[in-house]
């Protein structure tokens, strides 16, 4: 009891312990993943949407269980659903791009490895990856957030002369002509440098013009030649390392700050250094100023749209740069080739916009614009014609959306079938007939079908009607020419689209029998040439030829016709007078006389084992035996066994049939394998072979559909698939017959020797000494046959019979095939008699089908019945 008890203490802390790890663990993952209510998935990029599936990933979650989490901590379906939509746009990305994509277990990619970032293709191949799709939308937001782009300061360029001079800077003051002296100064605090022998100046505050100016009237007083009308001696003042300012960066920045830039910075570089404005910040009046006066205004548009840069000034130190807020924003979607939000000033119009948006799209419906707008703490709809797009001032808030235009043709027939040049043509003046429009295709096909062709046209209600044309009496002028509308489509068919392939068939005695191509006026002669020719086996006379019959209330089921051709296959008059006819079938009967080789097979202990032909209709086993030279000394006659073929033939569907037709016309067309073809051949070639791509397009689909259902049933488990599956039943082509070999060569033609058949195989086996047992008993093995031994004491060395073993229906299979069961007389059995190379196989007991007790009940019920019944009986009978 005490073990008890300290089992059930340990049990009680290790629980506690478990709980207080779950609490843990929850805690964490609620400090990291507690806030998904607020979520706002538009506001969140890339970089943020990745960071959130590292932590859904950390705590064993998928993306799916992510959101489920997030609806549950009360986000909106409309939240969720693009939480949803912008995880699986990562997935397929990083899927598509970086091939790390694949899930497991139903997570955005498995355990994450520090080692390798899942997303570092996509990072690598977006410039914008940290940026959400509201940032991205923002005109001249992806200005300062390209990491393709550098905005720091050239720093090798000439000395700008207006350069001003400040604390620091390192001034190259270059002497040359009749004097020469370099001079490398540094700019003092108090903005002045010191000349040697001559004392200091100031040029702190004076651009690079002014201080080279009073440089040299400085150093005229040593140097002469540097002043008066003439000189020969002059001065060049450079800049050498330059200094470092700090400009202040504040209002709706990216990352507002002080920022430590070089002396040639200017007002776009400060920006790059911080990040940009922000979503709030206005990129049309970003104010500098200097000495707490406003010195330039910088509209980032006037350098997007028009590369304008006179604003953007070269800073000084101590300058602030201030990012006001937005004051009014617009967005434009529609076919625009720049869609987005552009801030606009009060006194441009739609006009001024068109430059920020690139233009409208070909596909823009340009006569109205819809302007969405707020009021008076309502919504309205604005519609601005295209006469007031320069007088329209857009306002803060407003939504601008571009329409679409039609996808309708004004002018538009269309002419399909069998015309030289198929396609879309124009209505011109609205006076274009089907005359025109033949012309304009560049005429009629050969094979085309002119008796009629069908006008489809587009009713006032978009509705479709038909007009049937007989094309062919208005080319004559027998029938008016009919004026076409907008959108009329006519359609003219060819004689091969309305009729069936014509072709005829060949079988019997030649050389490549199946179907062929019909022509006019084709013979018996011109099929057996295009078919190989006649094989040796074949007559010439007796050809018939079984016709389809036009005539169904005659009661015919085809036409037969016989006739005789000139063994040289030269023309005949019998011939002529008898063409061939679309779907003829020509059958080439073998000559009386003659018959193909047959071949049998003599395998073993014989003289000559190998190939005999059946020499005659009734060669028996012992003639073959005769001709290989009788049995060899090593012979085992009782051995022997025969070998026969057997024949299972499953008829095709008539779909099959067709399809393997048409496929033996295109086999016997194809150029690539047999003659080149003329156009004919060619055209119809290309029938073929389009046709057989739709079958072969609804066999996949069908066959899909099969493997579908074949896998449903499979996850089903349905018991008639799976048995169906199991005890599939293997038709076997040969099969083992068992003959008598010493009986049939001690009496030659006997009942014994049985008639030879194409591809039989005799075997005859050497001299065995061994018996076999296989099945139920304990250990299945070879033994040494020996001839007073029964078939008890082999399964005896064999270990004995199993549990299993039906004993009754033990059977042996002898040498030659043949086998022989067990009998049984009361309580006695008697086993076959071995001989050499037997096979003794012992059977399993069938399952018994154990009864339910449900069964049981029933069987109890039936009894008591019957007892009842009994008793009944014989009550009756005492009582007589």
């Amino acid at each position: 009891m005490q073990s008890l008890h300290q089992y059930h203490t340990i049990l009680k802390k290790s629980l506690l312990l478990i709980l207080f790890w779950i609490g843990i663990s929850g805690l964490a993952f609620s400090q990291n993943l507690s806030n998904l209510s607020s979520l706002k998935v538009d506001d969140l990029s890339n970089a943020q949407i990745e960071q959130l599936i590292k932590r859904a990933e950390s705590s064993g979650l998928s993306s799916s269980q992510l959101e489920a989490m997030a609806r549950e901590q009360g986000l909106s379906p409309i939240e969720a659903a693009k939480l949803r939509e912008r995880i699986s746009m990562l997935k397929r990305t990083v899927g598509g791009e970086g091939g790390v994509g694949s899930q497991s277990g139903g997570r955005l990619g498995g355990p994450l490895d520090e080692d390798k970032n899942l997303f570092d293709s996509i990072r690598k191949s977006d410039p914008y990856y940290d940026l959400s799709p509201f940032q991205k939308k923002i005109f001249g937001y992806k200005l300062f957030h390209n990491r393709n782009l550098d905005f720091n300061p050239s720093l090798n360029l000439p000395t700008p002369q207006n350069y001003i001079i400040g604390a620091g800077d390192q001034l190259l003051i270059d002497v040359y002509g009749a004097s020469q002296q370099s001079f490398d100064l540094t700019v003092t605090p108090e903005g002045r440098i010191l000349v040697p022998n001559l004392g200091p100046i100031q040029v702190g505050g004076s651009s690079i013009e002014a201080a080279t100016s009073r440089l040299k009237t400085s150093l005229g007083r040593i140097y002469s030649g540097l002043l008066g009308s003439n000189p020969n001696t002059f001065i060049q003042v450079r800049l050498g390392n330059i200094r470092s300012i700090q400009v202040s960066m504040v209002g709706e920045l990216t990352k507002p700050g002080t920022y430590t830039l070089p002396s040639f910075a200017t007002v776009f570089n400060g920006l790059f250094a911080a990040g940009g404005p922000n979503e709030n910040g206005a990129f049309r009046n970003i104010q500098v100023y200097r000495d707490s006066r406003l010195v330039a205004t910088v509209d980032i548009y006037e350098f997007l749209t028009k590369g304008e840069q006179s604003s953007n000034i070269t800073l000084q130190d101590n300058d602030v740069i201030i990012v006001p807020p937005v004051v009014s924003r617009i967005e434009v979607t529609g076919p625009v080739r720049r869609e987005g939000f552009f801030e606009v000033k009060p006194n441009e119009t739609l006009a001024d916009l068109a430059i920020f948006t690139g233009g409208f799209l070909p596909t823009a419906f340009k006569e109205r614009l819809t302007v969405r707008r707020i009021e008076n703490n309502s919504r309205k709809v604005i519609d601005v014609s295209s006469d007031k797009f320069g007088s329209f001032h857009p306002m803060d808030g407003d939504e601008i959306l571009v329409g679409e235009a039609l996808d309708r043709f004004s002018n538009r027939v269309q002419i399909e079938g069998a015309v030289m040049r198929a396609g879309e043509y124009s209505l011109d003046d609205g006076t274009l007939t089907v005359k025109g429009l033949l012309e304009k295709a560049q005429g009629l096909k050969p094979e085309a079908f002119t008796t009629r062709a069908t006008l489809y046209r587009t009713s006032t209600d978009l509705t479709l009607a038909a007009e049937s044309l007989d094309l062919q009496r208005i080319l004559d002028g027998q029938s008016e020419d009919v004026v076409l509308k907008n959108e009329d489509l006519l359609f003219i068919p060819s004689r091969y689209d309305i009729q069936e392939e014509f072709y005829v068939k060949i079988s019997g005695e030649v050389n490549l029998p199946g179907t062929y191509p019909f022509a006019s006026s084709m013979t018996i002669g011109d099929l057996i040439l295009r078919s190989g020719g006649l094989l040796q086996s074949a007559t010439n006379s007796s050809i018939e030829i079984a016709r389809r019959v036009r005539d169904p209330s005659s009661g015919k089921r085809a036409e037969i016709i016989t006739l005789s051709i000139n063994s040289t296959l030269a023309l005949s008059e019998e011939e002529k007078r008898t063409p061939l006819m679309p779907f003829d079938h020509v059958f080439i009967r073998k000559s009386p006389g003659f018959e193909k080789e047959q071949l049998v097979r003599v395998m073993g202990e014989v003289v000559y084992p190998g190939d005999f032909a059946i020499s005659s209709a009734n060669d028996r086993i012992s003639d073959v035996i005769r001709r290989a030279g009788g049995l060899n000394q090593f012979a085992y006659p009782k051995g022997a066994n025969l070998i026969r073929r057997t024949v299972y033939y499953k008829d095709l569907s008539e779909n099959e049939k067709k399809e393997m037709i048409l496929r033996d016309i295109h086999s016997k067309l194809d150029p690539e394998k047999n003659r080149k073809g003329n156009e004919a051949e060619s055209l119809l070639f290309e029938r073929l072979s389009k046709k057989l791509a739709e079958i072969e397009d609804i066999k996949n689909q069908e066959e899909k559909l099969k493997a579908e259902k074949r896998l449903n049933q499979y996850f089903a488990m349905d018991s008639s698939f799976l048995d169906s599956a199991i005890n599939k039943v293997r038709l076997k082509d040969q099969d083992l017959v068992g003959i008598d070999l010493e009986a049939i060569l001690a009496n030659p033609g006997g009942p014994e020797d049985l008639i030879l058949q194409e591809g039989d195989i005799i075997q005859i086996p050497k001299q065995l000494q061994t018996v076999r047992m296989v099945g139920e008993v304990l250990m299945p093995t070879t033994a040494r046959y020996a001839k007073n031994r029964g078939v008890r004491s082999y399964v005896s060395r064999a270990g004995g019979f199993t549990e299993n073993a039906r004993k009754s229906k033990t059977y042996v299979i002898y040498a030659n095939g043949d086998a022989r069961r067990t009998h049984s007389a009361l309580v006695w059995k008697f086993y076959p008699k071995l001989e050499p190379g037997a096979e003794i196989v012992v059977p399993v007991k069938p399952e018994r089908q154990r009864l339910t007790p449900a069964a049981w009940l029933g069987l109890a019920s039936s009894l008591a019945t019957i007892g009842i019944l009994v008793q009944t009986i014989a009550n009756n009978a005492n009582s007589n």
